[in-house]
């Protein structure tokens, strides 16, 4: 799906339809809700189902300082949605213009202006223009004088707690990454450059492809067992983040073995100075010191059997 940024240049497909507003950062069960809800207004409505989101969060340039790292970017963003069927999704660079929109002007000037939404989905707690100026409240008023229909749709519960953002932000960073999952629409997933590295695993048998600009949040230190795609194939992939105890190195690394990636024929290629997507789907262990070498590579050995096992189980057909 193409995104969407020019509001003064919007096709016709993206007009006239049903329009739900937020940052969606992660695309989780309770966006999903919000979803479902958006794709029924829209078929009501005879129009698109429309996402509007910002790149980047508004956050990031009114409080750079306090705007903690996304779970998705842009583009993976847009993939997840359009996987639940919405039709567009448009992500406006976010510039001071905007920020300095009232509640009322943002209102006028891009969902009845640029949009020409015919209908609104939000969550309960969505705030909109000028320091936040405008709340529901505000926006059932202004759609009921615009004759636009509003459904608000609750929350959704996992264990007895509201999916958030910020709750699945907070298992990913305790390394918690198979529970933030189940309240995911996908495995939570990285990208990075693939760099070189210091060589050591091709050395002991386990190549690992290192990733550097990642732009996402990290996962705690430790090994996991997860995918990595190459040229659009998914692979086993068991990823290291943290230091290299055992040579001595302090600085923090991501290394991902692709697991059969070498015994492809069909994968010819070098991965060095191409973007890796990598998908987290349990802890294995820890980051650990061992004695040697040789120690280290029974480990490996470990680490890429259970990761096997994992990645077989999660994507068995019984699930």
């Amino acid at each position: 799906m193409p995104i969407l940024r020019d509001l003064t240049q919007l096709p016709n497909t993206a007009l006239q339809g049903a329009v739900a507003i937020g940052n969606f950062d992660g695309v989780h069960q309770g966006h999903l809700e919000i979803v479902r809800r958006l794709l029924e207004r829209a078929r009501e409505v005879g129009g698109p189902a429309i996402i509007f989101t910002f790149d980047p969060h508004p956050v990031r340039l009114l409080r750079p300082e306090s705007c903690p790292p996304p779970l998705t970017w842009i583009e993976r963003k847009a993939k997840l949605l359009a996987a639940q069927g919405v039709d567009k999704v448009v992500a406006y660079p976010t510039d001071e213009r905007l920020l300095r929109l009232t509640a009322r002007e943002f209102f006028a000037e891009i969902i009845l202006g640029a949009l020409q939404a015919r209908a609104i989905v939000e969550g309960p707690n969505f705030y909109f223009g000028h320091n936040r100026g405008g709340d529901i409240a505000l926006l059932e008023e202004l759609s009921s004088q615009a004759g636009l229909s509003l459904d608000v749709v609750p929350p959704v519960e996992f264990a007895g707690e509201i999916v958030s953002s910020s709750r699945i932000r907070k298992l990913i960073t305790d390394g918690e990454v198979a529970l933030a999952a189940q309240m995911l629409s996908a495995p939570y997933r990285i990208r990075g450059m693939v760099t070189h590295g210091a060589g050591r695993g091709a050395k002991l048998g386990f190549p690992t492809a290192n990733l550097e600009a990642i732009d996402t949040l990290l996962p705690r230190l430790g090994v996991y067992a997860g995918r990595g795609w190459v040229q659009s194939a998914p692979y086993p992939a068991a990823i290291h983040l943290g230091p290299n105890p055992t040579f001595g190195e302090a600085a923090v690394k991501v290394e991902v073995h692709l697991v059969g990636l070498e015994a492809n024929p069909l994968t010819q290629t070098s991965l060095y100075g191409e973007p890796l997507e990598v998908e987290f789907l349990a802890p294995l262990r820890g980051v650990k010191t061992f004695e040697n070498q040789a120690a280290l590579a029974t480990q490996l050995a470990q680490d890429i059997q259970q990761t096997r096992d994992i990645v077989t189980s999660y994507f068995s057909p019984e699930k």
